[in-house]
């Protein structure tokens, strides 16, 4: 099986312009999404940045990271994947979304994408889940008084096959047994992996009704019949931050990586 992961690397946001190119720990945020994707690749794995700015290409030629060019009328990271593989000559069979502001994503979450779709040849998508302690579900439900679209989770039948994703607190539970350790709340990681043909079929989809309402892209594949496997992974005590929208943020990790 070839796979490609795809770093999506975007220069102008709204609330951070510039933030593949800023300096974390004194090295760029890009350079870290990049060495994350070199830690889970394997030989038949190949790492490209997918960018439409040329500061963003200019830095990954000067680092001797495999960079293309993309259209600056992409509109989501998922496209912008999309028409980096539609330029390479080998195409590969699976094809990892890992976003260019996400440095604190364990390689290992990228590893367990890679290690289920050799085994699962029917999943159109792949995407890992991780289950809560009554901690922190707690945690979690004290941030979302404050900033409620902060955090997606995600219910999943026996076989692991994602039913659904929200914004909301998913299930409710009306009766809460804490003598276990987990709870049954599993919260969802911003990190995909498709079959080749499904991306090709998602990208021609139009936005959904439930999409459009939580702003989750998943839920367009679901809407239109796909399928998406959860795989389950555990932080093992790292921070469950991954991804860098401020410079907020980006404090926020320096500290962390300072621990």
């Amino acid at each position: 099986m070839k796979t490609a992961i795809i770093i999506p690397a975007r220069y102008g946001s709204t609330r951070f312009p510039g933030k593949p190119l800023a300096l974390l720990a004194g090295k760029a945020v890009l350079d870290r999404v990049y060495e994350v994707a070199q830690s889970a690749a394997d030989t038949n794995t190949t790492v490209h940045v997918a960018t439409d700015d040329a500061r963003i290409r200019d830095h990954c030629t000067q680092q001797d990271i495999p960079v293309l060019m993309t259209p600056e009328t992409c509109a989501t990271g998922t496209d912008r994947a999309m028409a980096a593989i539609a330029q390479m000559d080998d195409k590969p069979d699976f094809i990892i979304n890992l976003q260019g502001d996400a440095p604190l994503t364990p390689s290992d979450f990228v590893r367990a994408l890679i290690d289920e779709a050799a085994k699962n040849t029917t999943a159109d998508i792949i995407t890992p889940v991780a289950q809560l302690t009554w901690a922190e579900l707690d945690t979690l439900r004290d941030h979302k008084k404050q900033t409620p679209f902060s955090g997606t989770t995600a219910t999943i039948d026996a076989s692991g096959r994602a039913m659904w994703f929200s914004k909301n607190i998913i299930p409710a539970i009306r009766k809460e047994d804490r003598s276990a350790p987990l709870s049954p709340v599993y919260r969802h990681i911003g990190l995909y992996g498709y079959k080749r043909a499904s991306l090709e079929k998602y990208v021609t989809l139009p936005a959904s009704r439930y999409e459009e309402l939580e702003g989750l892209e998943q839920l367009r594949a679901l809407e239109n019949g796909m399928t998406i496997q959860t795989v389950i992974v555990d932080y093992k005590g790292r921070p469950a931050m991954t991804g860098i929208d401020s410079p907020e943020d980006l404090d926020r990790a320096e500290k962390l990586l300072s621990k």
